[in-house]
């Protein structure tokens, strides 16, 4: 085998359970570390070093850009994001270590979030007849990845675009706990093993197992249902990690989908933990290091002891979009005729200390020129602007705009039928506090911009008194405020703990929301049309596909009857209906149906 090749072996699900699948990961040369091979009394031990670098929720970033405001990437503590500058530092660090000392991992969601990642995946797709090549697919190959584990957001585009996307990939994608629904032998190859070329005349052998999220069949279920079941990351890691040592492996690095927190969005939905890194640490024996994924937050190191062993376990989530860079480092040493870990650690790079490199950027040029001109299409005109910067705490129109769309969409889809005489309501979120609508001319991308996921809609039968618990659950939000303390907006939600997108404002009815009140006990004066809403009165619940699987875990929705369900994208929902109507008028649908207060007094 040539000199700057190193092996890789995986497991396909193709292959059949016991079958290897090998395959090549470039490389270069080595940088000279270690001492040289000897023997004999008083030698010293050989020794080893190398690094695996990892990124996390890509989330089609490729460029420092953001496609809905159509300019640079930039936020409050001035991130970049992006693959191309990712590629920079993976090149400085291969150029610090010797590229042959090195891997790069990346630890999911990959294929979804901006406007490239989509394009890909629906106006110009990768599934067509001749179709292109993902971007995230040539720039990840132009860089060398050597593995990468799915995330849950890999299945939003239904299962078709994935296995492309996997076709299309150089490495490997990882998913242990993918499983074939019927079979259930994995669906995706549980691991990869990777051989490093030590100059002490003996390779290390690395494996990468990938875990990914349970709540795939929750949030995807209308792509996964029946075809595949995602079991708990710690009991695979407990079948797989075994295996990986038996099989040789000196190193076990664990890619997880999974945050580190150990908790879950999905209530008792399901029996498995969403956020299970630190658990798959604590309870699995064997393991070196874990990627985190997942959470969008950044760890540059935690240490998490295994109960079995006592050894230190090290964590690492490098932040979303390719903001940062984690680097794990191995201190290796040659004692009792293999190689063991002496030493690890974990520490992550900024990525807006880089500069795009110009190889990726040419790469993908073209590419980003075509998504730049499809999303400043105009579609309509709007009499008025409008902005999501205040919609975590006031009912603001570009809100209702979605929710009127939803109910409009539901109203037509009901009509002649046995339901269609019910009132609909309509919940929704704000998914970004940056979103807007301008006066004037609207676009694509702005209108985009309200709906950045890929969520699709449906219509569940509830009552009123499950619309209360409904609503009690959402106000759960809002920080408990004394009546007549001052209120200080950046404090006034839990949104460290309960992100923005699961906050739903309901769309049709009334109510005050008292949070000088206990969570539980918030929702006031809850109405329809005029009057008190009936507990027992029955309402039609436009809600989008997340919600109404029992993504955030919200009472009774999950359980409510479906009356209706669409296979088209909210998003291009609202964006057929801006083109429909030509003009946007708040005043035809904005209303202020929720306040928040205190004892009574509007807090706003």
């Amino acid at each position: 085998m040539p000199l700057n090749r190193r092996t890789f072996l995986g497991r396909s699900a193709a292959a059949g359970a016991g079958a290897a699948v090998a395959g090549t990961v470039a490389a270069t040369p080595a940088a000279a570390q270690g001492h040289a091979p000897g023997h004999g009394h008083g030698r010293p031990p050989k020794r080893y070093s190398f690094t695996v670098m990892g990124t996390t929720d890509l989330h089609g970033n490729v460029f420092n850009w953001d496609y809905f405001t159509d300019k640079e990437f930039d936020d409050k503590n001035h991130n970049d994001v992006g693959l191309a500058k990712i590629s920079t530092l993976v090149d400085q660090v291969r150029r610090e270590k010797g590229r042959r000392n090195t891997l790069l991992i990346d630890a999911g969601d990959t294929i979804q979030g901006t406007q490239l990642s989509y394009y890909y995946a629906k106006v110009d797709p990768i599934t067509a007849r001749r179709g292109p090549v993902h971007p995230m697919a040539q720039a990840m190959n132009a860089i060398g990845y050597d593995a990468a584990a799915l995330g849950n957001h890999e299945f939003n585009y239904g299962i078709p675009v994935l296995r492309k996307f996997e076709e299309q990939c150089d490495f490997p994608l990882l998913g242990a706990n993918a499983l074939d629904a019927k079979t259930l032998q994995p669906a995706f190859r549980p691991y990869s093993m990777h051989r490093l070329r030590t100059p002490c005349g003996r390779d290390v052998r690395i494996a990468v197992l990938g875990l990914t999220n349970p709540g795939i069949a929750i949030w995807d279920k209308a792509n996964v249902g029946g075809k595949m079941v995602f079991p708990g990351l710690e009991e695979q890691a407990a079948k797989w990690v075994p295996k990986l040592r038996s099989m040789g492996a000196d190193v076990v690095i664990v890619s997880a989908h999974s945050g580190s927190s150990g908790t879950s969005s999905y209530g008792d939905q399901l029996p498995y933990i969403e956020n299970a890194a630190a658990l798959v640490a604590e309870q699995v024996p064997g393991i070196d290091a874990i990627l985190v994924g997942h959470a969008h937050t950044e760890i540059a190191e935690y240490r998490v002891a295994n109960k079995e062993t006592g050894k230190q376990v090290v964590l690492s989530e490098p932040l979303k979009w390719g903001q940062r860079l984690t680097l794990f480092d191995f201190d290796l040493v040659w004692q009792k005729g293999r190689w063991s870990v002496e030493k690890v650690g974990a520490r992550v790079l900024n990525s807006n200390t880089a500069a795009e490199d110009p190889r990726i950027v040419r790469l993908l040029g073209d590419e980003h020129k075509k998504v730049v001109a499809y999303v400043n299409q105009i579609i309509g005109t709007s009499t008025a602007a409008m902005s999501t910067a205040e919609a975590p705490w006031k009912d603001e129109p570009i809100i209702d705009l979605i929710s009127h769309v939803q109910v409009e969409t539901v109203k037509a889809a009901l009509a002649g039928g046995p339901y269609a005489a019910l009132p609909v309501l309509s919940q929704a979120s704000c998914f970004s506090r940056t979103a807007s609508i301008p006066q004037g001319q609207v676009t694509i991308r702005e209108a985009a911009g309200l709906y950045p996921f890929e969520n699709t809609l449906e219509a569940r039968l509830m009552t009123g008194a499950q619309l209360k618990d409904y609503l009690e659950y959402s106000a759960r939000y809002y920080v408990q405020t004394t009546a007549g303390a001052p209120v200080d907006t950046a404090k006034l939600t839990n949104a460290e703990s309960i992100p923005d997108y699961n906050y739903d404002a309901l769309y049709g009815v009334t109510y005050e929301i008292d949070i000088a009140k206990p969570s539980g006990s918030r929702i006031v004066n809850l109405s329809f049309d005029g009057k008190p809403v009936d507990p027992a009165a029955q309402f039609v619940l436009a809600v989008n596909n997340y919600r109404a699987s029992g993504g955030g875990a919200f009472p009774h929705v999950a359980k409510a009857q479906q009356l209706w369900a669409n296979s088209d994208e909210i998003r291009n929902t609202i964006i057929q209906w801006a083109q429909a109507k030509g003009t946007i008028d708040p005043a035809s649908f904005a209303s202020v149906g929720w306040k928040l207060t205190r004892d009574g007094v509007p807090v706003f």
